[in-house]
């Protein structure tokens, strides 16, 4: 196991700068954005139709030692509106056939939520089952615009030898490893999950005991921390829709790892993933409000690497 970067928090600089900065946290792994939600300058679409660029930029990567651990598109495909999913969906399939050309194994992405109908014009998410009219929209949109896409999108990614890595986040239809397996269950193991214990911790979810549910269905993990506001909690619950930036009176907000959760806890995380055969890449992003983003990258590299575990042990002698 080993630790990485998505190199979107660092998107002010040059590429250059970027792998010089991370050589010097002990980082040679690397997750670049293409596209959708990530503002990632790094890794661009366009060089599929630019054969030279695309041989310049592996070779840049190669001489620095580094390679990719993931690409990541997180969008939302399955969008009502058919202009947005349309682009969301493009840069998705894009991002797949760059996937195959540069030899990476994972693409990111979220799940997305559909609308309540094919006139919506926003995305509408059930999070309850009564009055019992939400639960017959949860299955529309299960069975007519979840299902379809993401069978046809898992396909077109394992014909390119790829898998699809979903991020489970509130607000998109899958959210929960519950959710997550649902999807995986209807459209095939091309798909699994890029875990993030951050979006855990604030559904009430326990990361490490969710590891034990979603098993082999990980296929790369983020590293990012939160912090719950006891105080606040009581007030607004979970599902806070304070902006992110008002840290003082909302329930719960992304923070660097270690300022969440203390070094035993990630030591087991860690531990439980590598029992349940995750052996890849920790891929810290930076959502710390309350630290720049050199300073959270730092303290994370600095933290996960103390405790990583990077060898896989030799069997026992009483074996």
């Amino acid at each position: 196991m080993r630790v990485g970067v998505f190199t979107a928090l660092l998107a002010q600089f040059p590429l250059d700068k970027v792998l010089e900065k991370l050589k010097t946290l002990n980082i040679n792994t690397v997750e670049l954005g293409t596209g959708n939600y990530p503002t990632d300058p790094h890794c661009k679409l366009s060089m599929l139709d630019k054969k030279n660029e695309l041989k310049e930029f592996k070779k840049k990567l190669d001489d620095n030692g580094f390679s990719i651990s993931a690409l990541s598109c997180h969008g939302n495909p399955i969008h009502p509106n058919a202009a947005i999913a349309k682009g969301y969906a493009d840069t998705a399939r894009r991002t797949v056939l760059l996937a195959e050309k540069l030899g990476v194994p994972v693409v990111i992405d979220f799940s997305g939520c559909p609308g309540d109908s094919d006139n919506a014009r926003y995305p509408n998410w059930v999070t309850c089952p009564w009055p019992p009219e939400y639960l017959d929209l949860l299955d529309w949109q299960w069975q007519k615009k979840v299902i379809p896409y993401w069978t046809r999108h898992a396909k077109f990614a394992a014909d390119h030898g790829v898998k699809i890595a979903i991020e489970m986040h509130p607000g998109f239809v899958c959210y929960s490893p519950e959710t997550l397996l649902k999807l995986r269950s209807a459209c095939g193991k091309t798909i699994g999950c890029n875990y993030d214990p951050s979006h855990m911790f604030w559904q009430s979810i326990d990361p490490i005991a969710a590891v034990r549910v979603l098993g082999d269905s990980i296929f790369h993990v983020h590293a990012k921390d939160t912090q719950i506001y006891d105080r606040n909690l009581p007030a607004m619950g979970v599902l806070d829709t304070k902006k992110y930036t008002d840290e003082r009176n909302r329930a719960w907000i992304f923070r660097t790892c270690g300022y969440g959760h203390d070094a035993g806890w990630w030591k087991e995380f860690i531990s439980t993933l590598r029992m349940f055969g995750y052996d890849y890449v920790l891929s810290i992003e930076h959502e710390d409000s309350i630290m720049s983003p050199d300073e959270g990258l730092t303290k994370a590299a600095q933290f996960l690497n103390a405790i990583i575990i990077r060898e896989q042990p030799a069997a026992p002698w009483w074996v």
